[in-house]
């Protein structure tokens, strides 16, 4: 069963729909258009009910097939990044500074494609939930919908994710059991010491001195304290402090991200970086006010569910194009929140036009459309295989 030919015949309406979400970018959230389109297209197709505003902005389309059975979800994103977009195509984001630089304007009308045809041609038992999820990027969506009762409104048996993937060749898929993607925390450390001329750096207490050894020490945190098999990252992205050039501030503030797969290697990580800052700055007598504060969990894919997509994948793209994904991404994404909520997986489809392509949150990426018949059909197969039709 390759490419359904059924979607393979409006491809160059899910190519329109994603153009037309590409031009009008939104943040999280504030998916405002978006969400009013997902849902008018899902009543247009015929979805027995259409729930909107759970999470603000997300969108829940609900297709019941050809008699009673099981029930599974299938989640797209829906939202943009804060960055502007030189990728100079046609359909480039008319709002300055908002692009959509992750594909998820991909997921939406990948999604859309399976919904139209499912809602079409039912040809399954149960009932399959099509979520339409907002603030992937920053906001959390994912975790808001599932606090909000998306497991306890929609009852489903799993819960399954796509993601685009412009670092693998085209038209493959990759999955992976266990971790795919790691937990994810933003790091916040204000250093406070004391100002003075920088000519006269002993009447001070010089805070950009005290956070360089901060940020050099935090070198040794994933080095000396994880076990050496087990993965940690640490980054200091931003430091910001002072206004001139002879000039000692009083505050330094440093901004970054750990990321990590294991939760015990979390609780390493968060409780070095508070050691370490508050240590640091208290033995050259400052001060450092730390923010550790966890973002993500790490995605981690069920084992049987994971056999049910990959099974799927097959089906559609062929045996040769269907790889285990050799080690899991140190990117975060709060599908996250979904699977450590219900049995489920996320999987990778490769979206490489050439080895040069640019990657997700470049300011030059776009989604490549020729995917889109592969992610629509998997979505409707996973549904069909899962959900068999009966008598």
């Amino acid at each position: 069963m390759p490419v359904i030919n059924r979607i393979a015949e409006f491809q160059d309406d899910m190519t329109a729909w994603r153009r037309d979400f590409h031009q009008h970018p939104e943040l999280n959230f504030q998916e405002v258009r978006t969400a009013g389109i997902v849902a008018e297209k899902l009543r247009e197709f015929g979805c027995d009910e259409v729930i909107t505003g759970m999470a603000t902005t997300g969108v829940v389309g609900v297709i019941r097939g050809r008699g009673e059975g099981g029930a599974i979800g299938l989640r797209a994103d829906m939202d943009a990044l804060p960055i502007h977009e030189e990728s100079g195509v046609p359909h480039a984001s008319l709002t300055p500074g908002v692009m959509h630089a992750c594909g998820h304007d991909g997921h939406t009308a990948m999604l859309l494609g399976a919904a139209r045809y499912l809602a079409e041609t039912r040809n399954f038992s149960g009932t399959a939930y099509m979520i339409f999820q907002p603030a992937e990027e920053m906001g959390g969506g994912g975790e808001v919908m599932v606090k909000e009762g998306l497991f306890e409104r929609f009852p489903m048996d799993r819960v399954f994710g796509l993601h685009n993937w412009p670092g693998a060749p085209e038209g493959t898929f990759l999955w992976r059991v266990g971790p795919v993607m790691a937990a994810v925390a933003d790091i916040r450390i204000t250093v406070t010491g004391k100002g003075a001329h920088g000519a006269m750096p002993h009447q001070g207490n010089d805070p950009i001195v005290i956070a360089s050894q901060i940020v050099t020490a935090f070198q040794s945190i994933v080095a000396r304290n994880v076990e050496p098999v087990e993965a940690g990252v640490i980054t200091i992205g931003k430091i910001e402090g002072g206004m001139a050039f002879n000039v000692i501030p009083e505050v330094v503030n440093l901004r970054g991200t750990a990321r990590w797969y294991l939760p015990e290697v979390g609780d390493i990580l968060e409780s070095k970086v508070r050691a370490l800052a508050t240590g640091i700055a208290a033995a050259y007598g400052a001060e450092a006010e730390v923010h550790f504060d966890r973002m993500y969990p790490a995605t981690i894919n069920e084992e049987a569910s994971t056999a049910l997509a990959a099974e799927a994948a097959r089906a559609v793209a062929g045996d040769a194009k269907v790889e285990r994904l050799a080690k899991p991404t140190m990117g975060g994404e709060d599908f996250s929140f979904m699977l450590n909520a219900k049995d489920g997986a996320y999987l990778m489809l490769g979206a490489g036009r050439t080895a040069a392509d640019p990657q997700v949150h470049h300011p030059r990426y776009d989604f490549n459309d020729a995917v889109m018949p592969l992610g629509a059909s998997w979505w409707a197969t996973m549904v069909e295989r899962q959900l068999p039709r009966r008598g």
